[in-house]
């Protein structure tokens, strides 16, 4: 029988009693917050993680407490170079495992940013959608050889999805006013098409693809947010919660923010979680577009696992990069 996890389990309770000695996983974004919590659990149960990390710098000194768990756990651990933000490093960055051919059971794409001012990365995409959904579109379908057969990707996306749709028509605000949420929930909403999509195009040998709300959670992704902000969203939320009769928003601790992706990556049933959205440790029920909900009470809105969006999402997407997978 399954045991019942919820919203305050932690990675830690999700990997109670389990061993992941022989399991090779990757994780962007290790250098803060949720990434070095992923990593640090996992290779405390005897995984090899390769952790990627844009400043290499601040990575080595933000993962030390993972080499400890690493040490103790009998697991590994290794950091490598990568820049969403950039095409080039992404390319690299792939490219490098792809020559060292090392095999994956999970990737993990958790790396991102949050309500930036508008600006564009490298190859001169919107900020948001280019780091958080084209670097890792790239990169996860670049290296998708490499996982193995019962292997799965999870992409990190969020509640915050309900803010906005993906605009196939003006990706880039370029006819549109900026927003920062509403670029980030285009972002978000891309994260759960793309695993969608890829879900579909690989379950045929056995590699199975889940989008993971891990909760709001303070860490460095509010780093963008002006003061004072957070604490006005939080009202806000707590008054939507209030007037559907709802409870109030609590924040996660970032080891139960943690939980749900460890637990789509190497716990729940693959046809469970395959090219769904979970959330608490669960898959996330699917809400009509226009239903009136808070935004951080859960499911997920039916825009974003809608198959056929998923797919001209994966076409423009190809198109923006210049290659097709």
């Amino acid at each position: 029988m399954t045991q019942a996890f919820g919203a305050t389990t932690t990675a830690e309770d999700v990997l109670s009693g389990v061993s992941l000695r022989g399991k090779t996983v990757l994780v962007t974004g290790v250098s803060a917050g949720l990434g070095v919590e992923t990593a640090r659990v996992l290779v405390a149960h005897g995984a090899r993680v390769i952790g990627t990390v844009r400043d290499m710098g601040k990575g080595e000194v933000a993962t030390a407490g993972v080499r400890e768990a690493a040490a103790k756990g009998g697991g590994a651990f290794a950091l490598v170079p990568l820049d969403l933000a950039d095409l080039a490093s992404v390319r690299a960055c792939a490219d490098a495992l792809l020559a060292k051919g090392e095999a994956f059971d999970v990737v993990i794409a958790n790396a991102g940013v949050m309500a930036t001012p508008f600006g564009q990365t490298k190859d001169g995409f919107e900020t948001q959608f280019g780091t958080n959904h084209l670097g890792h579109f790239v990169l996860v379908n670049r290296i998708a050889p490499l996982i193995r057969e019962g292997g799965r990707v999870v992409s990190l996306a969020s509640s915050g999805h309900r803010f906005a749709d993906v605009d196939l028509d003006d990706p880039g605000f370029e006819r549109t006013e900026y927003a920062p949420f509403v670029a980030y929930g285009r972002s978000k909403t891309a994260n759960i098409l793309f695993a969608v999509a890829f879900d579909r195009r690989h379950r045929g040998r056995g590699v199975r693809a889940a989008a993971v709300h891990p909760g709001g959670i303070m860490t460095e992704l509010a780093r963008h947010m002006e003061a004072g902000q957070i604490e006005a969203m939080v009202k806000q939320l707590n008054d939507q919660a209030a007037a559907l009769g709802k409870p109030s928003f609590q924040f996660k601790t970032v080891p139960q923010g943690a939980a749900t992706s460890v637990w789509a990556g190497v716990v729940a049933d693959a046809d469970e979680v395959g090219g769904r959205y979970c959330e608490d440790c669960h898959v996330g029920e699917v809400l009509p577009d226009d239903e009136e909900s808070g935004l951080m009470s859960g499911g997920v809105r039916g825009y974003a696992v809608d198959p056929t969006r998923a797919e001209a999402l994966w076409v423009l997407s190809e198109r923006m990069v210049g290659e097709r997978f």
